[in-house]
């Protein structure tokens, strides 16, 4: 930075967003291959170099803002804009699918019986794994929040417990999901209700493991001590994620689950 007369980060020439886009190009035709060849070499393969990528990417960019001094204040600036509209694109990208659903059941078509339900699609009840489901997202929203006010004030060894706890709860929602999953007595293709609750729920169950492993990185790094009260928009990012994932499954609870049903 001491070569420059301005406050920017010129970010020098990197090899991981070729290697990030072959990795998801890869990762879509092993989809495919799996879904009608039923052979998953192409999808381990592609799970693989998006793993390297994540690490050697993440590595890159923390040695910049820790080690070498390159997240000014101007740099810094642009990343929380950065990540404000990143979250705003999550919300269309939601919104979508609340559209979908609420277009399929304020009037339902003759095909689903002018009925919503459709007849037939036996719901989960709102009121046992989803509404725990709900318990667990609203308290990790309490940890990681718990865990930014102990990094304020210096509370290291409290911010490092209360982020375990919030991966925890993020692992064990997870976990819940899947076995609300295998539980379910209809499936994606079981009309367009069917359609709707597995895509919507299903992306946001996949934000879930995202924000999970965002939250993973930050407490190795909290662990290493790269964070201080001053310094931490990398945590910062994953809080504001994190109660993202949050209120979208707040909508999804009473929308999907509880009005659906």
């Amino acid at each position: 930075m001491s070569m420059h007369s301005h406050p920017y980060h010129l970010v020098e020439l990197s090899p991981w967003p070729i290697t990030g886009a072959l990795g998801s190009l890869i990762l879509m035709i092993g989809l495919i291959k799996w879904f009608y060849k039923f052979s998953m070499m192409l999808l381990l393969l592609s799970l693989i170099i998006i793993l390297m990528t994540m690490f050697q990417w993440w590595r890159d960019i923390i040695r910049e803002s820790t080690y070498q001094g390159f997240h000014t204040n101007k740099v810094e600036y642009g990343l929380r804009s950065g990540m404000i509209l990143f979250i705003i694109s999550e919300v269309l990208f939601f919104i979508s699918f609340f559209w979908a659903f609420f277009h399929s059941s304020l009037s339902p078509t003759m095909e689903l019986g002018s009925y919503w339900p459709p007849c037939g699609v036996e719901v989960l009840n709102p009121f046992q794994v989803p509404l725990l489901n709900t318990a667990v997202l609203l308290a990790s929203g309490v940890t990681i929040t718990w865990a930014h006010h102990n990094l304020m004030e210096m509370k290291f060894l409290k911010m490092i417990q209360s982020l375990s706890l919030t991966l925890m709860l993020g692992m064990y929602f997870t976990l819940l999901q899947m076995m609300e999953y295998f539980e379910t007595s209809f499936s994606i293709s079981d009309s367009v209700y069917g359609t709707t609750f597995f895509v919507a729920t299903g992306f946001h169950g996949l934000h879930v493991i995202i924000g999970s492993s965002f939250i993973f990185v930050c407490l190795l790094r909290q662990w290493f001590f790269h964070f201080s009260s001053k310094h931490h928009f990398g945590f910062e990012a994953s809080a504001w994620y994190w109660h993202f994932v949050d209120v979208v499954w707040l909508f999804l609870y009473m929308s999907i689950y509880w009005w659906g049903s």
